[in-house]
């Protein structure tokens, strides 16, 4: 490959797709239905209704739908920073010596830092056009609260916060913004509510997780009229939402005829991961083209690569739809480690469904492994990653080196789900030698496991 390919590939601004693209049309093994946890019936729509907004409840149930149009108040929104640039990283290949041509698909350029906006002003739209009043939400790192703030903020509704409460205590400046953007912020577990109080007092001192936070949101939406849950991660709207990621770097590496041989994405509840490789993924569905997909996942929360792939709560409350997705038990707390938006207990039953049937792999990597990735990239592309999104650029360096040693050409594509200047908490401790690798136990695990329930 010649280097007169361009630093950033950008599209055009009318080449912003119009359509989300649905991956579980093109799965021949369609993703487990969610099931109503009393019956164990497959949810129905006017199931569904209470906790999510209408439209989308109709876009999670919906497995047949190819595209969905993208709705003109939400492109136009998403012209203040899409599209989002494809980059050649240049500078990190001179510096590891390898053939490998290495490309990141950047989702940090807008206030939020990440890619969860793509999701937050679609969520915002919908519960506007219904007429509710606000939602509630759960966020880890805080990039999803930050993004579904600003979304609200847009659309003039209030919108109700519970953040991890170990990142609600490592990033104050994080829920600041949030704050700004006029959100109101609880960490969780909290005292405000009824699961949050059960929480504190069957984990005293707990640090929290996305699983806690996530039955707080719920059980406020529920308790709240005018109010609805909306989700950051996991569920198949938020992969549909966030598709324009994938359907944007296809289209921008098209244009210079380059094909990716291996694409990569850190892998929590499955957003990031879920949109990069949709387009791909559909692809080798379909039996058009085949990549090597990697799915990076933090050694201290390894739902696909340690977990059983069964049906699951989606909270620690046990108040969520049951969801059949690779899982560590609802009841799994990972230490309180700095990879914040990636401490869940389980994926994405479209990521799961697609990880059983072998169309991608997955992959683990250490807190210190993936810090020493995050330097070396800042030192030579000039952006400090978030901690998530390190995780991916670990596993991209390993494979580039890979193709040093064999003397490969091959195209690397991994996500940059978004930028890490709210986590200088965990850089600090990363510089200081402080940091500390944490990986579960089985027997840890396996005690997570035997609670979940039997369907």
């Amino acid at each position: 490959m010649s280097q007169d390919i361009p630093y950033k590939i950008y599209l055009k601004e009318n080449e912003i797709p119009d359509k989300w693209y649905n991956v579980r049309a093109d799965m021949k093994n369609k993703p487990a239905p969610l099931l109503n946890p009393g019956t164990h019936e497959p949810l129905k729509l006017e199931e569904l209704e209470p906790i999510f907004c209408t439209e989308l409840a109709k876009q999670e149930l919906d497995d047949t739908t190819p595209y969905f149009d993208i709705p003109a108040e939400i492109q136009s929104f998403y012209k203040m920073y899409r599209p989002s640039p494809v980059v050649r990283a240049y500078c990190l290949e001179k510096a590891l010596g390898t053939p490998a041509h290495i490309y990141y698909k950047f989702e940090g350029n807008n206030t939020s830092g990440s890619h969860k906006l793509n999701s937050a002003i679609a969520q915002a739209y919908y519960a506007k056009q219904q007429g509710l009043k606000g939602v509630t939400t759960e966020t880890g790192a805080g990039q999803w609260g930050t993004a579904l703030s600003m979304a609200c903020a847009y659309f003039g509704i209030d919108c109700k916060v519970f953040m991890v409460k170990v990142s609600y205590e490592q990033k104050p400046f994080r829920r600041e913004v949030m704050r700004t953007y006029g959100a109101s912020i609880t960490p969780s577990p909290s005292m405000e509510t009824d699961i949050g109080r059960k929480i504190n007092e069957e984990f005293p001192g707990t640090t929290g997780s996305l699983g806690c936070a996530i039955s707080e949101a719920v059980e406020t939406a529920v308790k709240n009229p005018g109010y609805r849950y909306v989700l950051g991660s996991v569920l198949s709207q938020v992969l549909l939402h966030q598709s324009v990621i994938g359907l944007e770097a296809k289209a921008a590496l098209d244009k210079y005829g380059i094909k990716p041989d291996i694409i990569i994405g850190c892998a929590g509840g499955g957003s990031n991961l879920g949109g990069l490789i949709a387009p791909f993924a559909g692809q080798m569905l379909r039996g058009e083209e085949n990549y090597r997909i990697i799915a990076v996942e933090p050694a201290s929360c390894p739902s696909l690569t340690r977990g059983k792939y069964i049906y699951d709560f989606c909270d620690t409350g046990k108040v969520t739809p049951l969801a059949k997705m690779y899982t560590l038990g609802s009841g799994y707390i990972p230490a309180p480690n700095h990879a914040g938006g990636l401490r869940y207990h389980g994926m994405s039953t479209v990521i799961s469904q697609l990880y059983d049937d072998g169309y991608l792999e997955a992959t683990t990597a250490k807190q210190t492994e993936v810090f020493e990735a995050a330097t070396k990239f800042a030192r030579t592309e000039g952006i400090l990653p978030a901690p998530e999104s390190s995780h991916a650029i670990k596993v991209a360096i390993d494979e580039a080196m890979k193709c040093k040693e064999t003397g490969e050409e091959k195209n690397i594509l991994f996500g940059l789900t978004g930028t890490g200047y709210f986590d200088l908490v965990a850089y600090k401790n990363y510089n200081d030698g402080t940091m500390e690798n944490y990986l579960p136990t089985d027997e840890e695990i396996a005690a997570s496991l035997a609670k979940c329930p039997q369907v």
